[in-house]
C-alpha cells in the first residue's frame, strides 16, 4: 500500500465518519422535531379530553336544571290562584267564617300551597324585612323605617332558588307613622 492509497482510505474514512456524524446529526434533529410533534398531540389530546369532560358535566347541570325549573310557566299560573284564595279568605264576613264550605274552600287552598311547596315552591318573606331589590319589586313609599318593607301587596315566590315573582311592597320611607291612641 503507498502512501496515496493510504492518504485516500484516511480521507474515505474521514467522508465516511463525517456522512455518519451528518447522519446522526440528521437524525436527532428529527427525533426532535417528531418528540415536539408528539408532544403537541398529547398536549391538543389533554385539551379535547378536558374540554369534553367540562362539556359533559356542563350538559349534565343544564339538563338538571331544565328539569327543576321545567313548570316555571305552570307555577306562574296557579299563583293568582292562590293570590285569589287569600283575598276571598281575607274578605269572609265574620258570620260566615265558620261555615262548612268556607272550611272546605281552605282546604283546597292549603292542599295547593302544599302541592306548590312540594314542588318546590316557597313564598318570599318580605314583611319587615329589609328592601332587596333582587327579591322585591317597590311599588311605593309609605310612612314606616327607612329601607324597610312596612307592607306586602302582593306575594312573592320563589322556585327551589330561583325568583319566579318578586314580591310587590311599599317601603318604608324614614317618616314615623302616626301612633293611635
Amino acid at each position: 500500500m503507498n502512501q496515496q492509497e493510504s492518504n485516500e482510505d484516511q480521507t474515505l474514512e474521514a467522508e465516511l465518519e463525517a456522512a455518519e456524524i451528518e447522519d446522526i446529526e440528521t437524525l436527532k434533529q428529527a427525533l426532535s422535531e417528531e418528540k415536539k410533534k408528539a408532544e403537541a398531540n398529547l398536549a391538543g389530546w389533554q385539551r379535547a379530553q378536558a374540554d369534553f369532560t367540562n362539556y359533559k358535566r356542563r350538559s349534565e347541570q343544564e339538563r338538571e336544571e331544565t328539569g327543576r325549573f321545567a313548570n316555571t310557566t305552570l307555577m306562574l299560573a296557579l299563583l293568582p290562584v292562590l293570590d285569589d284564595l287569600e283575598r276571598a279568605f281575607a274578605a269572609i264576613p265574620p258570620h260566615l267564617d265558620k261555615a262548612n264550605w268556607v272550611d272546605g274552600i281552605r282546604l283546597i287552598e292549603r292542599k295547593l300551597r302544599a302541592n306548590l311547596e312540594a314542588q318546590g315552591v316557597s313564598p318570599i318573606p318580605a314583611l319587615g324585612e329589609p328592601f332587596d331589590p333582587n327579591l322585591h319589586e317597590a311599588v311605593r313609599q309609605g310612612k314606616g323605617e327607612e329601607g324597610i318593607v312596612v307592607e306586602e301587596v302582593e306575594r312573592g315566590y320563589r322556585l327551589h332558588d330561583r325568583v319566579i315573582r318578586p314580591s310587590k311592597v311599599v317601603v318604608g320611607n324614614g317618616e314615623e307613622e302616626e301612633k293611635e291612641e
